[in-house]
């Protein structure tokens, strides 16, 4: 018998949306920081943040530092809201007939506490980066996801789902098929023909 597929989807970008396109622009508004000067800035602190090493409550007091004018609590207030539900989240449990689902993001789990209700239903395993000190496109974290797909063998088909390019390679050198999630969210149907079709190549 053929084991079940296995599809590892990120979050960002493939289930919820991404946070900067709205927040940065928000505190930009409100403080006068450019959205460039804030995102570069950002960049300094990113793997520290997404590994853990800088804990979510100092990313807080780091941004505070910079931008004084605005109140924690209401900036807390734009990201979260910013983070909303994308057209895959409602096809989980459709999906999660066909596959054994996984999930692989870069984040903060303080910041998705009410979106992985939504989720973790349809889930045989959530990693999330600053919670096991990895980030993608680091292999370590690729590897430790592998874990929870049970006993592998050369007939298990896996299949992962990121919109960052740069996160795909690893997997594909773990043998994975990888699918990049567009703007546009055509890639909900590859997935379709994958789960449903058992057809499906590199993309």
């Amino acid at each position: 018998m053929r084991a079940r597929p296995q599809l590892v989807l990120d979050l960002a970008g493939v289930l919820i949306s991404n946070f900067s396109p709205t927040f940065w622009p928000r505190l930009e508004n409100e403080s006068g920081a450019t959205f460039q000067e804030m995102k570069q800035q950002f960049g300094y602190i990113r793997k520290d943040l997404w590994t853990g090493k800088l804990r979510e409550k100092d990313f807080w007091i780091w941004l505070g530092s910079r931008l004084e004018q605005i109140p924690q609590e209401e900036a807390q207030r734009w990201l979260i809201s910013a983070l909303k539900p994308l057209p895959a989240l409602q096809q989980l449990e459709r999906w999660s007939e066909a596959a054994d689902i996984h999930i692989l993001s870069n984040h903060c789990q303080e910041w998705l506490e009410h979106l992985l209700p939504l989720i973790e239903p349809f889930a045989e395993s959530v990693t999330v980066s600053n919670q096991v000190g990895l980030c993608k496109p680091e292999p370590e974290i690729y590897t430790l996801v592998s874990h929870h797909f049970g006993e592998l063998n050369e007939e298990i088909d896996i299949l992962y789902v990121d919109d960052q390019d740069k996160n795909l390679e690893p997997a594909r050198q773990l043998g994975w098929k990888t699918l990049l999630a567009d703007p546009e969210h055509r890639w909900i149907s590859i997935v379709e023909q994958y789960l449903f079709r058992s057809v499906v190549e590199d993309h």
